[in-house]
């Protein structure tokens, strides 16, 4: 079952899916999962709706939704904050705890790629949130950005376009626009999994946004509610180091899995490993039915 709805963060109306179960019942309270789109996305990507599909049939009511200036949702389109994204998390928290379907003490994020790092930073800041899943996420802005601009001249073209979006707002007052793939770069083959609709330039404030993000000073914070971080070890776009670090930085119940045969776009490749790891941590940590 799918149902669209809106809902309000900071004044802006954002726009979710909630898939329920197949088998709910009238009046069942049932834990949530809520699913975290990555950079420029928005809630129809495929491996969005392969997850919030799984999730449903293991007896969880989820939600996938556009961020603000994503997909569906209300605000500047393109201008992707990470502190934005984080507060777009929580008021999705407040919005599906007050749902009669809802267990409001079991609501739990699940995020691909640049939403995993949001999760795991939402996670470490709102108590509210029951469990955290990160599927190719990173916890240090700068760090993640010297791996994927890796080479002196790839750094300094980087660091450059940082500059010059700071000197043209205070110049212009406006902001500068910057194609996506000098943010964050993806390969050719790679690039069919991106969600239809993708945005594919952003502001520069977007990338120093990003730069500036640290969900490593949050992970730790998550404890002692459960945390799963997966991860390709032989990731295109985000470095695999990224998921390790935010392993040494947790605090248990934390478990780190690191896949040979998926690349970044895991829950997309449907890849049955991966829906093992993720059906056994719940059944361990998250279970459907409350113990």
């Amino acid at each position: 079952m799918e149902s669209r709805v809106t809902f309000k963060s900071d004044g802006l109306n954002l726009s979710g899916i909630v898939h329920t179960p197949p088998d709910l019942s009238p009046g069942k309270r049932c834990p949530v999962f809520l699913v975290l789109h990555g950079f420029g996305g928005n809630k129809e990507g495929h491996g969005q709706i392969v997850i919030a599909e799984q999730l449903a049939k293991w007896g969880y009511v989820t939600m996938r939704f556009d961020y603000r200036g994503c997909g569906e949702s209300e605000g500047e389109h393109g201008r992707i904050l990470c502190l934005d994204q984080v507060a777009d998390t929580s008021n999705a928290v407040t919005h599906m705890a007050s749902r009669p379907d809802v267990d409001p003490k079991r609501i739990a994020l699940i995020g691909s790629s640049f939403g995993a790092a949001v999760a795991v930073y939402t996670g470490g800041v709102d108590t509210r949130v029951a469990a955290v899943i990160s599927s190719g996420g990173w916890g240090n802005g700068e760090r993640k950005f010297r791996r994927q601009h890796p080479t002196p001249e790839a750094w300094a073209r980087f660091s450059n376009m940082l500059e010059e979006g700071r000197r043209y707002r205070e110049r212009t007052g406006k902001s500068l626009m910057v194609p996506r793939f000098d943010i964050v770069p993806i390969p050719e083959r790679l690039r069919r999994n991106m969600s239809q609709g993708s945005i594919m330039e952003f502001p520069a404030e977007t990338a120093q946004s990003m730069y500036d993000f640290r969900a490593d000073e949050m992970v730790g914070k998550i404890s002692p509610r459960p945390l799963l971080l997966l991860h390709s070890a032989n990731d295109s776009v985000t470095p695999t180091e990224e998921s390790i670090e935010l392993f040494k930085r947790a605090k248990q119940p934390t478990e780190l899995h690191l896949l040979s045969e998926v690349d970044h776009f895991m829950f997309g490749e449907e890849n049955a490993r991966v829906a093992h790891i993720v059906s056994d941590w719940l059944a361990r940590f998250f279970p459907a039915s409350a113990l």
